[in-house]
């Protein structure tokens, strides 16, 4: 067995859902976003050297199973982004169908729908955007979060929902239609490859 000081460290849909949920994060989900900084995992030497706060945030995150240990570094994602995000956002809708949005409405990938269907999302997951800052503004925060659409009034499996996220100050909306599928690795790709690319994707928002 490998000792802690031995070993790599990936978030997990968890703590990627967690660590990424806010436009400011707080000083622990900031140590957890230098996870996807790199080309590759983190050991344990290398992440507490980007961030001088990791060691406060790992035994909290390894509680909350929000990284986990790897025996050997995982390699980030390593294709342009425009050809990436239509196959890794397909794989976190139940019906293999997802948006991805700025948060000013651009249309940043899509997956299952056609260009008119994806543009009307992205208008709405902007509306949306203006709807939270609204909310804030008057004290409320909870407009700030996830946003979900049901067909049948018992509210079982929702039709389309609207996940927040934020990568390096820009927003982004991610649209997935009928069951998502967020425990997924898939998630941690997204966000690995937008943490990549966020200064010119974000420029576009």
């Amino acid at each position: 067995m490998t000792s802690i000081a031995s070993e790599y460290f990936m978030l997990t849909p968890a703590g990627a859902l967690h660590a990424f949920a806010r436009k400011t994060p707080d000083a622990s989900e900031s140590a957890l976003q230098v996870l996807l900084t790199g080309e590759r995992a983190l050991d344990l030497s290398a992440w507490f050297a980007a961030d001088p706060l990791a060691p406060a945030a790992l035994a909290t995150a390894l509680e909350n199973g929000w990284v986990q240990p790897l025996s050997r570094p995982l390699q980030g994602p390593d294709a342009r982004l425009d050809d990436f995000l239509p196959h890794v956002i397909a794989s976190l809708s139940g019906e293999r169908r997802a948006v991805l949005a700025s948060e000013g409405g651009f249309c940043l990938g899509r997956a299952g729908v056609d260009q008119d269907e994806a543009e009307t999302l992205c208008a709405a997951a902007a509306d949306y955007s203006d709807f939270a800052a609204r909310q804030a503004r008057r004290g409320w925060d909870g407009g700030s979060r996830y946003v979900a659409f049901h067909r049948d009034p018992e509210f079982l499996l929702p039709s389309h929902c609207f996940l927040p996220l934020w990568v390096d100050g820009a927003g982004y909306w991610l649209v997935l239609m009928g069951e998502p599928l967020l425990n997924n690795p898939a998630l941690v790709e997204l966000l690995w490859g937008l943490k990549q690319a966020g200064t010119r994707f974000g420029a576009l928002g």
